[in-house]
């Protein structure tokens, strides 16, 4: 029993000094990254964002140092990554502004790296501060989920994320429905056994996509309490960290330091106007909307879905006949090309390129299923 003991802790050891190193490289990797570009940026301001960044990285990785050397492990020599040295040329050839992107998504992945780790101590909110700087600075152009129309002068004409969601769940209805049909009709069964095919198909996958909705905005509402909450107590805490965070990101907005330190204190002398603030620029939450109201977002989810799912179905609802099928293909081809074209206004392509992809890879897929129904019509029968 105590061999057991003495091997578990030996494991526990072993594992947090593999974490303890790793997270030394990584903070030292970033303040690497962010000195680069703190040499490459001209703007004065800029400059002073990011040298303030690469020495609370450095600081960061002072942390992860003192618990190595406690644990009797030299760091050793460190040596900026491939993809750190690779990113500091790139700004220093090209500029900052070139890399940012990328860095922020880098950022905004690793927001919450520390969130399991109980000794990393006030590192998680700090990381998840420097996300929203790094956010703040990379412009409206990188914004996870930000409306492509803000990012791209063609497509400011049209409301480019709903109507890319509208189109793309009624074509996943279109094609799982007139797919679902094809294969009944490949294993020759009744033309009414196709309609009541399609009638529970059109049915279960419209309430399957409006619970999987549903379920995906109120984990993302609860989510968004839990980190509202979680920033209240940061802000009732750490009020001067919070403080300071938020002027580096009215600073990363191209705010002058003064200003900038000037506003966040103000905004923090309000507890309510700080959560809100800290809310939109840090978290990236509407307190106000947390994500939308999910019986709404499942209603227009079945709809899109159903939408989709009845075009192959109508014919068979009110025609008879040898031809009937023939029918139904067709209109569900042209339905086809019509999501093809819709989807060329935000996928940047041809209309005339995004149709006929459309339409051959939606007509190969119902192809597929027509011949494996055929198959199992064989065999079964």
């Amino acid at each position: 029993m105590r061999c057991d003991s003495v091997t578990a802790e030996e494991s526990k050891r072993s594992k947090d000094l593999a974490r303890y190193m790793a997270n030394f490289r990584d903070e030292l990797n970033g303040a690497a990254l962010y000195a680069a570009l703190a040499d490459a940026e001209r703007d004065p301001s800029r400059k002073d964002l990011f040298a303030q960044l690469s020495r609370a990285e450095a600081g960061h990785a002072a942390v992860w140092r003192k618990r190595l050397i406690t644990a009797g492990v030299a760091p050793g020599d460190f040596r900026p990554s491939l993809r750190t040295r690779i990113l500091g040329r790139l700004a220093r050839l090209f500029g900052p502004a070139f890399v940012l992107p990328t860095i922020a998504a880098a950022e905004f992945a690793d927001r919450n790296k520390y969130s399991g780790q109980k000794d990393a101590g006030s590192l998680a909110a700090e990381e998840r501060g420097h996300a929203a700087v790094i956010s703040a600075a990379a412009g409206p152009e990188w914004r996870p989920g930000s409306d492509i129309g803000r990012a791209e002068p063609w497509h400011r004409s049209i409301t480019g994320n709903n109507l890319r969601a509208a189109v793309l769940g009624a074509n996943d209805g279109l094609v799982s429905n007139f797919c679902l049909m094809m294969g009944i009709v490949g294993a020759g069964t009744a033309q009414r056994t196709v309609l009541v095919s399609g009638l529970a198909g059109l049915i279960a996958g419209a309430c399957s996509m409006a619970l999987g909705e549903w379920l995906s905005v109120t984990n993302a509402r609860d989510l968004a309490k839990s980190q509202l909450a979680k920033e209240q107590e940061e802000i009732e805490q750490t009020p001067e960290a919070e403080r300071h965070e938020l002027a580096l990101i009215y600073q990363a907005k191209g705010l002058p330091k003064a200003d900038a330190q000037r506003v966040a204190t103000q905004i923090m002398r309000s507890g309510s106007a700080a959560l809100d603030t800290m809310a939109r620029e840090e978290l990236g939450i509407d307190p106000r909307e947390l994500g939308g109201n999910p019986w709404s977002a499942a209603g227009v989810s079945f709809g899109l879905f159903a939408l989709g799912a009845a075009v192959p179905v109508v014919p068979l609802t009110f025609l008879s006949g040898r031809f009937t099928i023939l029918i139904c293909i067709a209109v569900s081809a042209l339905a086809l090309g019509a999501m093809g074209a819709l989807a060329s206004l935000f996928n940047g392509r041809s209309g005339v390129y995004s149709t006929a992809r459309q339409l051959l890879l939606g007509c190969a897929a119902a192809a597929v299923t027509y011949g494996v129904g055929a198959l199992l019509g064989a065999s079964l029968g």
